[in-house]
């Protein structure tokens, strides 16, 4: 019978810290591994992350907090990576302990830089942990609502749905619900290109069109991510799910959405570096993008969105002309 054991967690974010906060709902002690010491002295006198979600109170008796993370996977049984996927090599950088013989869960929404590798795959091709070991959480979900404790489901995504089933009950509670899948690929990969998509849906918010022609931009999006997500890993899914259509939305159209921000300002005309300055957290589609063009290279799939963002940002072309053009593809 498949147990958590104990529960180690990577990363000091937003979204690391509404994780820690849904955790220990159960009064389970989580090793967590923070980078800025800071951060860490903060949580141990005060209970809260001063950086991230400070209203989310934590008992510091639960809390094994670190900045070694060879003493977190010491430590730890089933590790969650919940860390930008830009500082995921940098944080792993002085790791000598071997993953293999841990499970590890990835919440994280993005591509490895530069390896244009999905998390999981990074986990399982670098460090040899096999997929059966390996779980994935996806929304839709933002950390400032968990935060608030308003209802809010996540989808989790095991090959093996034992596993699934445990690691759900670890996160069920009053103020979230959730959903188990076997799609470890597809709905890692929606989690990344939906991030592209709230960039787009961001940057003709930023340019002036209104809500009739982003309910356009979304449902072609869907579409796109359908067709992505079924060549590269070609498993029965139903694309309207939570983990699928309900990422895609809640990122497009909220408030709390950095990618939709992000996108807004590239839309209003500021550069990358400007807004990348200014964001006190990363916008995971930034890097996706990029890291979709490339994967794409080998599939060929039929990607008009997500081709012109890449473009936009990376090529820098012009903003409007591309949005223009991009118009006569939709339907």
């Amino acid at each position: 019978m498949f147990n958590l054991g104990r529960i180690g967690i990577v990363g000091g974010g937003s979204w690391a810290t509404a994780n820690a906060k849904i955790i220990q709902e159960k009064k389970l002690p989580i090793n967590w591994y923070i980078h800025e010491t800071e951060v860490i002295e903060h949580l141990k006198k005060y209970g809260h992350n001063p950086l991230y979600l400070s209203g989310a109170s934590f008992d510091p008796e639960f809390l094994n907090l670190t900045n070694d993370i060879n003493e977190l996977v010491e430590n730890s049984d089933t590790i969650f990576l919940i860390i930008p996927s830009a500082y995921l090599k940098f944080a792993f950088e002085k790791l000598t302990l071997p993953l293999k013989g841990k499970t590890v869960i990835s919440a994280i929404k993005g591509i490895v830089p530069e390896d244009n590798l999905l998390v999981g795959e990074f986990i399982h091709q670098k460090y040899e942990v096999p997929f059966d070991s390996i779980g994935i959480i996806t929304g839709p979900c933002h950390a400032e609502e968990v935060a608030l404790e308003r209802l809010s489901y996540l989808t989790i995504a095991f090959t093996d749905e034992k596993k699934a089933k445990v690691v759900s009950e670890l996160y069920n509670n009053h103020y979230i619900k959730t959903n188990i899948s076997d799609d470890i690929l597809g709905t890692e990969y929606a989690a990344v290109l939906k991030n592209i998509y709230a960039l787009a849906a961001g940057i003709c918010n930023g340019l002036g069109f209104g809500d009739n022609f982003q309910a356009v931009l979304i449902s072609n999006a869907i579409r796109e991510m359908k067709r992505f997500t079924d060549t590269v890993y070609p498993i029965q899914r139903d694309i309207k799910d939570s983990a699928y259509l309900g990422d895609l939305l809640v990122t497009a159209y909220s408030q709390f959405s950095r990618n939709r921000y992000f996108g807004t300002k590239i839309g209003k005309g500021y550069s990358v570096k400007y807004i990348k300055n200014e964001m006190n957290m990363v916008a995971e589609g930034y890097f996706a993008s990029k890291g979709i063009w490339e994967i794409n290279k080998n599939h060929n799939v039929y990607m008009p969105i997500a081709d012109t963002i890449y473009k936009i940002l990376y090529e820098k072309q012009s903003t409007r002309r591309l949005i223009n053009e991009l118009t006569n593809k939709l339907t």
